[in-house]
């Protein structure tokens, strides 16, 4: 049976590019006969309100959007997302991170592949830490430093080598790849797993998620294409199932732009409280 899902963040409220994320998943769950659930990635304790949670909520229900209970809340789960890094740590595939982002941006300037960068931010985290020796390690951690949890992609890569790293792509990704795919998680490298403040990253709390609420099938935005090629990793050296994945078109303002909370983007609130009605937004966002 096929199981979807749509898993925003209550970090400020739905707009477009929500709706039609939330209706392409759920109508891809309805013309199967399948599951759609609901998730809320609310991990970033500091940015998540419960005003915005009431309000998907609201919004969802008023798109005619209905899900199978219970809704999963990410911020209830910390103890499944702690206990796959600490899989992953026993096999030694986690080391400590005590780079600030401005340290890592800076080392990453200095590297020959610096001038074809356009979004430093974006480029893969250059390794600084991984090369400190376990005594430095253990002074600066016994020292109090803060620091943050990285998965070792080589080693992880090197730990499933014997494996096929692929994925089935029902969708397109944005150079219109399609079909059976492999991954390639060395293009995002060592992502972060966990840091002060955050129990568990994007990445890891997903593959675990997705996992433990039988998801099939994941739907979402282009512009996430390139997160399946480590999330694929992190299946494979947890042992959790591979599902498929169907990454659909960006809606976009008039500018050009994707909507963003950011951005500030109308929200469907606004919209609806201006008189709109579902069947409005079904037709602005094309589904």
């Amino acid at each position: 049976m096929i199981v979807t899902r749509f898993a925003p963040s209550p970090t400020g409220f739905l707009h477009l590019g929500h709706a039609y994320a939330a209706l392409f998943a759920w109508h891809a769950a309805e013309q199967a006969g399948g599951k759609f659930v609901l998730r809320i990635e609310d991990i970033d304790l500091g940015r998540c309100r419960s005003e915005f949670e009431q309000a998907i909520l609201e919004d969802l229900t008023w798109l005619g959007v209905h899900w199978d209970e219970p809704v999963r809340r990410q911020s209830k789960h910390f103890g499944d997302y702690g206990e796959a890094i600490a899989r992953l740590d026993r096999r030694g595939l986690v080391y400590s991170c005590f780079c600030t982002r401005k340290e890592i941006e800076a080392e990453i300037a200095r590297s020959a592949e610096a001038p074809q960068l356009t979004d430093l931010s974006a480029a893969p985290y250059p390794g600084t830490c991984k090369r400190l020796k376990p005594d430095e390690r253990a002074r600066r951690m016994a020292a109090g430093a803060p620091y943050a949890l990285r998965l070792d992609c080589a080693k992880a890569i090197a730990d499933i080598d014997s494996q096929p790293l692929v994925f089935e792509e029902n969708g397109s990704g944005p150079n219109g790849e399609t079909g059976h795919l492999t991954a390639h998680p060395e293009l995002i490298g060592d992502i972060v797993l966990a840091r002060k403040g955050l129990p568990a990253s994007y990445h890891i709390a997903v593959v675990t998620d997705d996992s433990l609420q039988g998801i099939t099938l994941v739907t979402r935005g282009r512009d996430l294409f390139g997160a399946t090629h480590i999330q694929r990793l992190l299946q494979a050296i947890l042992g959790l199932p591979a599902p498929e994945y169907a990454h659909h078109r960006l809606v976009l303002d008039s500018q050009g732009r994707k909507f963003s909370k950011r951005d500030r983007a109308v929200s469907l609130r606004t919209l609806r409280q201006s008189g709109a009605t579902p069947a409005d937004i079904r037709t602005i966002v094309g589904v």
